[in-house]
């Protein structure tokens, strides 16, 4: 019998993670701080509350993850140009270089993994793997509302 759709990508996930596992073995990187600096990366310099938020965890969890990283030399605290009881958080250059690597290996693993598809099917596939992580994400949404309520 096939494995459902769903097996795959529980499949896929737990390859990722153990990938990413071994990338950063002996690294002091966690997925979480990863996500932290992914984040940060992208958005830039930002409060931890708004980190807290992009990351999805709760504040007291983002301090541990900031200290963390800034005890590692991937982050800095600086004080926060318009707001004297904010502080920001920000990639250190070191932190700057790995981010710099793990986006080229990123881009790379996109690649290697869109030839494992035939030319003619891979803009198919992009857009179902869109479509089923929108369904998920509006689904895990719903699913938090009504916890909460």
């Amino acid at each position: 019998m096939e494995p459902l759709l769903l097996d795959r990508l529980l499949q896929i996930a737990d390859l990722f993670q153990r990938d990413m596992a071994r990338a950063f073995e002996g690294a002091g990187l966690t997925t979480a701080r990863v996500h932290l600096l992914w984040a940060l990366q992208h958005a830039g310099p930002s409060t931890q509350q708004s980190l807290a938020v992009l990351c999805g965890v709760t504040p007291r969890n983002i301090t541990g993850l900031v200290d963390a990283l800034e005890l590692s030399g991937h982050v800095r605290r600086t004080p926060h140009p318009s707001d004297r009881r904010a502080v920001l958080v920000e990639l250190t250059d070191a932190a700057v270089e790995t981010m710099t690597r793990m986006q080229a290996q990123h881009t790379e693993l996109n690649a290697t993994l869109l030839r494992a598809v035939a030319p003619e099917d891979r803009a198919v596939v992009e857009t179902g793997v869109a479509q089923i992580a929108q369904h998920l994400e509006r689904l895990v949404a719903e699913a938090a509302a009504r916890r909460t309520t």
